[in-house]
């Protein structure tokens, strides 16, 4: 029996959870405690947000999470059942099952002694609950795949018309799926509270059904080795070892030790060696791709991640019907991330540059078209708009505004350290104008510090610093602040009666 095969029969013994309650499947005979297993999954999520993916994670999945002292990594408990929310979370960039942790693993004084603790180390960790969970994972993307393919030929079909046979979309269903839960498993991911699909789960080249039926027979036939690679991430400067003498020994440890066979980019099973320190964690990747790769098809030279700007819009704490401005949008990855998560907000991308605010467009047409092929039907929109503006003018009332939630340029690829001394105390300005005095709050992102604190020194009048998130953007040091609009209303400049500007 193929390792496809054994996945699909272990979802059997799984059930899903939608929309925080559980699914009944009816199944015969009680279920025993190893087929409901607990195990450790392993997050990377945006430096300088791991309590906000700790808290992320709590709140949906209910699991206490720990914070690793390798920053940029955070750990939480899960049955298998809740595999599926796993992959619909919105901070967490990649994701992997976790073998074994050893907090204080005792090196050898050697390299050679090191590096034969680490070939002798693969044959003794427990591999059985990890992959079981992999198999798992990898049956969600297979049959995530033949779902969108079904979905986008029966979209198709109702957009053109009614020209052409139409399949009855029961059939459809039926036809690939031969048991309750799969069922469950698949109307899960279509579910629309979940708004957005897991884009590991599916690659961007398509497969049909046809192709699917012919692999799986022959895999029934002519069962393949699994290809692995091991990657190893090292931090710490006590090592007398290299990153990839680690992953060399140790991978040939593993293809030993299982028969696989070693393929460093067509594989199969990526095993993670994680090094930090003295602590070591040994995982199975269950990602293929970041999932911070979800919204974004017309990128900019500047494009924010989308676990970055989901962390910068849950500092906010968004309430319904909050009105929420991106000023300075770009690609509007920001304000896409909000009308996903919290549709039951306003939300505003603007942007000087014509170029950008037609990139933001188009990536609100491009979710908008997935969305409709998703569900098969036209999508009721977004709560969001798109448009040009000057940010030192914004034609937005004054004190219209809940949230201001931006990606300030850098004076990097995008404007000037020089530029920054004067556009900053004037976006600060015209921020404090729109923002709601009393309740009004502002979280921005820049990496010009030494400018953006000179220019807050001297809107203390309007603005009060709460909170300071220090975070890595492509390897530049970089700041979020949360801001407070205090309830002194505004005054233009021009009416202070001869009085000079704070700045």
């Amino acid at each position: 029996m193929s390792d496809v095969q054994e996945a699909t029969n272990q979802l059997l013994d799984v059930s899903l959870h939608e929309n925080q309650e559980s699914i009944q499947v009816m199944e015969s005979g009680p279920r025993s405690e190893s087929e409901q297993f607990q195990v450790t999954i392993g997050a990377t999520v945006p430096t300088g947000f791991e309590q906000t993916a700790a808290d992320e994670v709590t709140e949906k999945l209910g699991s206490s999470c720990q914070i690793s002292r390798d920053r940029g990594k955070i750990y939480f408990d899960i049955s298998v059942e809740s595999l599926a929310q796993v992959h619909c979370l919105r901070s967490v960039d990649n994701l992997f099952v976790v073998v074994q942790e050893f907090k204080d693993y005792q090196f050898k004084e050697t390299k050679e002694e090191v590096l034969k603790d680490f070939e002798e180390l693969a044959g003794k960790l427990p591999w059985s609950d990890p992959l079981k969970v992999w198999k798992i994972n990898t049956s969600f993307k297979k049959k995530k795949t033949k779902r969108k393919k079904i979905n986008q030929n029966s979209g198709k079909e109702k957009i053109d018309n009614g020209r052409g046979d139409k399949t009855d979309e029961r059939d459809v269903k039926k036809a690939f799926t031969s048991n309750p839960l799969d069922s469950h498993i698949l109307d899960y991911y279509e579910n629309p509270a979940i708004k957005e699909e897991v884009s590991t789960l599916v690659g961007d080249d398509l497969a049909s059904c046809k192709d699917e039926t012919d692999e799986s027979s022959k895999e029934e036939t002519n069962p393949e080795v699994l290809k692995f690679r091991v990657t190893c991430n090292r931090a710490g400067e006590k090592h007398c070892f290299s990153s990839n003498e680690a992953a060399r020994d140790f991978g040939g440890a593993v293809q030993e030790y299982f028969k696989w066979k070693a393929d460093m980019t067509n594989f199969d099973v990526e095993v993670l060696l994680n090094i930090h320190d003295h602590e070591i964690v040994v995982g199975i990747a269950l990602t293929e791709e970041s999932l911070h790769r979800r919204n974004i098809t017309h990128f900019g030279p500047t494009t924010l991640r989308s676990t970055v700007a989901y962390g910068m819009l849950r500092l906010c704490a968004p309430q319904p019907t909050d009105i929420i401005v991106d000023p300075m949008c770009g690609t509007g990855a920001i304000p896409i991330e909000g009308a996903t998560e919290w549709s039951n907000c306003y939300h505003i991308a603007g942007d000087n540059n014509p170029l950008a605010v037609n990139r933001a467009a188009n990536n609100i047409s491009s979710l908008l078209s997935k969305s409709q092929i998703k569900e098969g039907r036209p999508s009721w929109g977004l709560p969001i708009d798109a448009v040009q503006w000057d940010i030192c003018n914004l034609p937005l009332r004054t004190g219209s505004v809940d949230i201001i939630v931006t990606d300030m340029p850098f004076g990097k690829r995008m404007g000037s350290k020089k530029r920054n001394w004067n556009l900053y105390p004037a976006c600060l300005r015209e921020m404090s104008r729109v923002c709601r005095p009393g309740t009004g709050r502002a979280v921005l992102l820049t990496q010009d510090k030494k400018c953006f604190t000179k220019a807050l020194s001297g809107m203390g009048h309007v603005w009060r610093k709460v909170h300071t998130v220090w975070v890595n953007i492509g390897g530049l040091h970089a700041a979020v602040y949360l801001l407070k609009r205090t309830p002194q209303a505004f005054v233009h400049p021009s009416e202070q009666d001869g009085e000079r500007t704070p700045w």
